[in-house]
């Protein structure tokens, strides 16, 4: 278990961002805030560094890791973009959106960053504190989600303590994640077509309409963070589509569906996928043994919240 005691956690402001540039440059660990989740950030030029990243978190090395950059011109010196790719940068940049592009020759990056894969993972975000260090340190960061691997993702500061503790250097603390999910990974492909590797805030109608419709399933293997069968889970079993919950099981409502907690009392999808990851913390220390979790739409951001619902039930 981490000792979550050692983690030293500071305030998002012009200090803590100048500490966490100093970190980030030595080759350590920071987490902090961005629009979807609290990121385990590291230089991502760095092969030592980005082992820490892997090792703090215990993730599989198959799993390549998303890089944050501060605008397009860092992004287009580490991946190839076509016309497509800059559509999308255009529309959804800064933003929840990440793009799998093929990874330029001459790219700075980590080989572990990719996990052996010609593509890189590549994404522009909006949070000021995020861009804040980003411009800070003039480097590309990468930066999955700051929680041991597998378990559910962390929207707090808190989260990241009580997951990671003293594995990481320093925590900043910018208050909860406005989006609460992971951001959507688009990957494009030669000769046109493109996948969505994982749904996220923005939705396959919106890709959609850029792009033209998706060309059927994606290939079988993993390509970008968030598609391993078995993710995001709160460490007891988990049963969907639950309108009523046994006595042994914490209720998690929606809508209409009142539950212990609720993701959202109106049955707003933006609202429940913002409380998403706070509400499995709490799910997953309740006494019950087990969670049932209220039926959710399908439509729009909910595809992503039943995505993560279900990885987490696996």
């Amino acid at each position: 278990m981490t000792d979550s005691s050692r983690a030293s956690i500071r305030p998002a402001d012009a200090a803590g961002t100048a500490a966490a540039a100093r970190v980030l440059a030595r080759g350590g660990l920071v987490a902090l805030p961005t629009e979807t989740v609290y990121g385990l950030a590291a230089r991502a030029d760095s092969d030592d560094a980005v082992a820490a990243i892997y090792r703090a978190k215990g993730r599989p090395d198959f799993n390549p890791l998303i890089v944050h950059v501060a605008d397009l011109d860092a992004a287009a010196a580490l991946a190839v973009f076509d016309a497509r790719a800059m559509r999308l940068a255009a529309a959804f940049w800064p933003g929840p959106l990440t793009l799998v592009l093929p990874r330029r020759e001459d790219a700075a990056l980590a080989a572990a960053v990719t996990a052996g894969l010609p593509t890189v993972a590549l994404r522009c975000p909006a949070h000021p504190v995020m861009r804040a260090v980003l411009a800070a340190t003039g480097l590309p960061l990468a930066a999955p989600s700051a929680n041991r691997s597998g378990a559910v993702s962390p929207t707090q500061a808190a989260h990241v303590a009580a997951s990671l503790g003293g594995a990481v250097d320093l925590i900043l603390d910018g208050g909860a994640c406005a989006a609460g999910i992971e951001s959507t990974i688009v990957a494009l492909r030669s000769g046109g077509g493109w996948h969505m590797l994982r749904p996220g805030p923005v939705t396959q109608a919106q890709l959609a309409a850029l792009l033209g419709e998706p060309a059927g399933s994606a290939p079988a293997g993993i390509e970008a963070p968030g598609q391993l069968a078995s993710h995001y889970a709160p460490g007891k079993p988990m049963r969907l589509d639950a309108a009523l919950a046994a006595a042994d099981e914490f209720h998690i409502g929606f809508g209409a569906v009142a539950g212990a907690v609720t993701l959202s009392a109106r049955g707003d999808l933006a609202e429940a996928a913002a409380r998403l990851y706070a509400v499995l913390h709490l799910a997953a220390a309740a006494p019950q043994p087990r969670i049932a979790v209220a039926p959710i739409p399908t439509t729009g951001i909910g595809a992503a919240l039943n995505d993560r619902l279900h990885r987490a039930a696996a």
